[in-house]
């Protein structure tokens, strides 16, 4: 249930700024525009103010919004003031709004909430703003964009609309059994939309990791000898000094990482400890969490020092691998000839060879891994365990381990619930307070 009490908050970046947003909603809105601002104002009009305490002391000067409700982002009454982006003036205006009875400052993810439970947005475009909100790529606005627009929500509720009518047409079937004008073999067609459903629900969990690799990144691991040059590269991609680079073997003890921005497409990389046989205690613990690293990459950088190559024990990772050979600077001309048969890619990291053609071919391969942008894939890991209890309804419904067909409209209506779950249509009070959390305060 939606509290009585009216929220504030700051809703704009990071002070100091040239221009703070400050939101206040709920019944108190207007009471609070007409104490500061002087007067009310009119409605999504922008309106230059001074704002007053209530003793008079001047605050501030700025714009005014006010957002009548239900046609508001929370479905209350809204307003936003627009105020210099000072870290005071944020500050005392904020003390003075939340000084007024009924108002008090909101809780992280509380204006989204009330929009939530007002029904101006799903789940799943709930989730979507956070994603939105928290995108570094363009990949990922772009999905996250798409998914607040409720294109992820329509296909979940267009399968719940399937089931229902097709439970309607089988209780029907079964009631009416003995009327004219219901079709004696209506189940036929029924079940043959269930079997269409789960091959597309089955095509799209698949998408999963598509999402992930779209809103978490593709996850690219550097592996190699002592020395074989994986700090150097480390840093050249990040094109800074991220990574502590000298001729002593075992300088990097611990997983070194950094997003790298390709195309619009987040890739993690991540710098490893070297593998070596007989290393100390502290090198051996890098050492391990580099071959954890490296079970759950999506691509492995298997480096070797091509002007002394050494053969070390690589972990037995299922994920795509590219051997590349560094410090090809240092070679003679015979051996520089033979690179292109011993290695993927020859990289020099000091005069730059290589480095663009291998940076482009870890694009690429994350490219193909996300798949289309503009698909709708499953966003959450929910989703995907929602879906998989939908569909082991779905195929008990069509099983015929399920004896009679009331016990099969049953299974599409226990399937259509689980549909209904994802977006938020039922029972889903236990999920609230986690999906909420993930918001930053203000929105």
């Amino acid at each position: 249930m939606i509290s009585g009490d009216s929220i504030v908050a700051l809703s704009s970046g990071r002070l100091p700024a040239g221009v703070a947003v400050l939101r206040i909603s709920g019944p108190q809105t207007r009471f609070v525009i007409e104490t500061i601002a002087g007067g009310m104002v009119k409605d999504r009009t922008a309106v230059l103010r001074r704002f007053r305490a209530p003793d008079g002391t001047l605050l501030d000067s700025g714009l005014v919004i006010f957002f009548p409700g239900p046609a508001s982002f929370t479905g209350e009454d809204v307003a936003e003031f627009h105020v210099h982006g000072g870290r005071a003036v944020v500050a005392r205006m904020l003390e003075v709004i939340a000084g007024f009875d009924g108002v008090r400052h909101a809780e992280p993810g509380e204006f989204t909430r009330r929009a939530f439970l007002n029904g101006k947005v799903d789940l799943v475009e709930t989730e979507a703003l956070a994603d939105l909100v928290n995108a570094e790529t363009e990949a990922q606005r772009r999905f996250a964009i798409q998914n607040a627009e409720g294109v992820q929500s329509e296909l979940y509720m267009s399968w719940r609309r399937r089931l229902i009518h097709a439970r309607a047409m089988i209780e029907a079937e079964i009631d009416f059994a003995d009327e004219e004008d219901v079709p004696g073999s209506v189940s036929d067609a029924v079940w043959s939309d269930v079997r269409t459903m789960i091959d597309e629900i089955d095509h799209h969990i698949a998408g999963f990791r598509a999402a992930e690799i779209i809103r978490d990144g593709f996850e690219v691991v550097i592996l190699g000898a002592p020395n074989a040059g994986k700090s150097s590269l480390f840093n050249a991609l990040a094109r800074r000094d991220a990574a502590i680079v000298t001729d002593e073997p075992g300088t990097t003890r611990d997983l070194l990482e950094v997003a790298l921005d390709l195309s619009g497409l987040c890739v993690r990389l991540t710098d490893t400890a070297g593998l070596r046989e007989a290393p100390g205690k502290v090198e051996a613990i890098g050492i391990e969490r580099a071959r954890a690293r490296a079970d759950r990459a999506d691509l492995l950088l298997l480096l070797q020092d091509a002007t002394q190559p050494k053969t070390i024990d690589l972990p037995t990772a299922t994920a795509a691998a590219l051997r590349v050979g560094t410090k090809i600077d240092l070679l003679d001309l015979k051996a520089a000839g033979e690179i292109e048969m011993r290695y993927d890619f020859g990289i020099s990291v000091v005069n730059g060879a290589g480095l663009e053609a291998l940076l482009a071919e870890i694009g690429r391969r994350a490219a193909d891994a996300a798949g289309g942008v503009g698909d709708v894939l499953p966003s959450r890991l929910r989703h995907v365990e929602l879906l998989g209890e939908t569909r082991r309804h779905l195929v008990r419904a069509i099983d015929g381990n399920v004896a009679g067909q009331e016990l099969r409209a049953e299974e599409l209506r226990l399937a259509a619930d689980q549909l209904g779950r994802i977006v938020g249509a039922i029972d889903v009070e236990d999920m609230l307070d986690v999906i909420f959390s993930q918001f930053c305060i203000g929105k």
